[in-house]
């Protein structure tokens, strides 16, 4: 269906519109009954008109152009905890001013009226169109790469449009470039009813305006990830502008205090040399997207490190960060592991995934890699978060499961594409996992591991803190244990993580040991039956009532008792154990 915003300039001659007329309605439904109404205003004029009758979609009125008006499925809720990740298509967002000195898109063009602005006289109504022959593209999303197109823009010539929504069972979508055609409406990795994620899918809704975008990806090459100062100056400044005073001014700046000026200029330094754009084209390159503080994909409990928050976060995969975010557990213990904390991870791994948890590890050599191809076995979740780029396989050994992980899960990192890892940051990468999760479990771990950084940084922030433990006369043990003789819980199996970081009444089964028969008798009968002498050898019923301390009737009547249930048997005027009842279950065996 098509309409006509009232006072708007008809589009240039030859000019392709989304839809067929200014204003677009497509109208599409993620399921029955499916509701929340989600209004972007990113440019002015846009209004949203919601659907009526039974089972009505979700509204979004995206403004990408003046009085666009495109209904979309519904996003993911929270009460869903990323059972879902369907991916809605963004509006375009605003230009923005340029940070001098970097050449980034978007400098004094494209640029929105401010709200209430009439249009210049003359001038055509702003129209998402598709570029002008031989003019070059601006992206309007950190992933945008020539296999995605804006919402409202028309396909390029010749190629298929992609679907904004899920199509109805038996369909496909293409799954951008390199990668395979999925069902439409197939589950991801674990998650019942969620939809196959299309990787690199520059369709993501954002109100973030895109300088501020390309001026923190910017940052992320300059200031190291959890840089306090740098957090500082970002708070007081935004990150244009402190973008802006890094790549202009020379000399000390008051309001860049708190670093000596020697590191100061060295941050200068890097900033002569960022180049956003190009960072922002290899990770879309990749698959991949850049989502900072504003994004509806961002995880707000990241927050809480308040400062030393990440600029913004370089992901790859298909996911829902956020919604993914919202129920996950970190796993984490020593790289040099033991045969037996590599099969415990393992096993809480699997145990996790199959009760819809996602994995979080940072996919080193032991304990993290154990923990990844857990949940990957189970066709579950899991998250590596990285110390380099996102496109940067490391440690080389493990290229092949971080490509896997990037198939099945999702890879994160706060160091822009191409850099590569220092020992520090893989000490400062354990902040955001412990941040990004509900707990941390901490499976193996010396008294100087980075395992136990995590744990402490997930105590600070008021998350659940778990240790399994080890054997005492392993070194490898020595530091859960020192975590355990705090305040960490100690844990054994994925259904007592999930009882401690889960929802109200997700409780562990009672366990107890085996219930034997000897177990349910009365204390008389049981008294009677261990005043009987060893296997092979008899007694009669006085010896036994002396040695039950009951009359000799009471304990001829419990014996009868006890050859019913074949406890006993007769030779003559004696009794003996039965063999049966010799035997006692091997306790090793769990009484097996």
């Amino acid at each position: 269906m098509s309409t006509r915003h009232p006072g708007a300039a008809d589009p240039p001659a030859g000019t392709e519109t989304a839809g067929t007329g200014t204003n677009s309605t497509e109208t599409s439904s993620a399921g029955a009954g499916a509701g929340s109404t989600e209004t972007s205003s990113a440019r002015t004029g846009s209004t949203g008109a919601g659907s009526t009758g039974a089972g009505a979609g979700s509204t979004e009125a995206s403004s990408a152009g003046t009085g666009a008006a495109i209904i979309r499925a519904p996003e993911s809720t929270e009460s869903a905890r990323g059972a879902a990740h369907y991916h809605p298509a963004p509006p375009r967002p605003a230009g923005g001013r340029n940070p001098v000195g970097l050449g980034l898109p978007g400098a004094d063009t494209d640029q929105a009226p401010p709200p209430g602005a009439a249009p210049a006289p003359g001038a055509a109504p702003v129209l998402d169109t598709a570029p002008a022959p031989g003019a070059a593209r601006v992206p309007s999303t950190a992933c945008e790469t020539g296999t995605t197109r804006e919402t409202g823009s028309a396909p390029a010539p010749g190629t298929a449009q992609e679907p904004d929504v899920p199509q109805a069972p038996g369909s496909t979508v293409t799954a951008g470039a390199g990668r395979t055609s999925v069902p439409a409406g197939a589950t991801g990795p674990g998650r019942a009813g969620a939809t196959a994620p299309v990787a690199g899918e520059a369709t993501r809704p954002t109100a973030v305006p895109t300088d501020e975008r390309y001026a923190r990806a910017a940052l992320t090459r300059i200031l190291e990830p959890g840089d306090e100062h740098g957090g500082r100056w970002l708070r007081r400044l935004g990150p244009v502008e402190l973008l802006t005073r890094l790549t202009t001014r020379t000399g000390q700046d008051p309001e860049l205090a708190g670093v000596s000026p020697r590191r100061l200029e060295g941050l200068r330094a890097r900033a002569a040399v960022a180049r956003p754009e190009a960072d922002l084209a290899a990770v879309a390159a990749c698959g991949g997207r850049f989502v900072v503080p504003g994004d509806p994909e961002w995880p707000s409990q990241l927050d809480h490190l308040g400062d030393t928050r990440p600029l913004g976060l370089w992901v790859r995969g298909g996911p829902d960060l956020r919604h993914w975010a919202l129920r996950s557990v970190a796993l984490v213990g020593a790289r040099a592991c033991t045969p037996y904390g590599a099969h415990v991870a393992a096993g809480l791994a699997t145990g996790l995934a199959e009760r819809g948890w996602v994995v979080v590890s940072g996919a080193a050599y032991g304990i993290d890699g154990a923990a990844h191809r857990g949940a990957l076995a189970a066709g579950g979740a899991t998250v590596a978060v990285l110390a380099c780029g996102v496109d940067v396989p490391y440690p080389r050994g493990h290229a092949a499961l971080v490509e896997r992980i990037a198939e099945q899960g999702l890879i994160v990192a706060e160091l822009p594409p191409g850099d590569h890892p220092t020992r520090s940051r893989f000490v400062l990468r354990n902040r955001v996992i412990a941040a990004l999760t509900r707990g941390t479990v901490v499976v193996e771990a010396e008294y100087r591991s980075g395992s136990l950084v995590t744990a402490r940084h997930a105590q600070r922030l008021g998350r659940f803190t778990m240790g399994v433990p080890g054997p005492v006369t392993s070194g490898l043990s020595a530091g859960v244990h020192e975590l355990l003789r705090g305040d960490a819980l100690l844990v054994t199996d994925a259904a007592e993580i999930a009882e401690h970081v889960g929802d109200m009444g997700d409780l562990a089964p009672r366990r107890r040991g085996p219930l034997l028969p000897r177990d349910l008798l009365a204390p008389t009968a049981a008294r009677v039956l261990d005043a009987l002498p060893s296997p092979g050898t008899t007694a009669t019923v006085t010896d036994l009532a002396r040695a039950a301390g009951t009359s000799v009737d009471e304990t001829l009547g419990r014996l009868y008792e006890l050859h019913s249930l074949g406890h006993v048997e007769r030779h003559g005027a004696a009794w003996a154990l039965a063999p049966r009842a010799a035997r006692r279950p091997n306790a090793r065996r769990g009484g097996a």
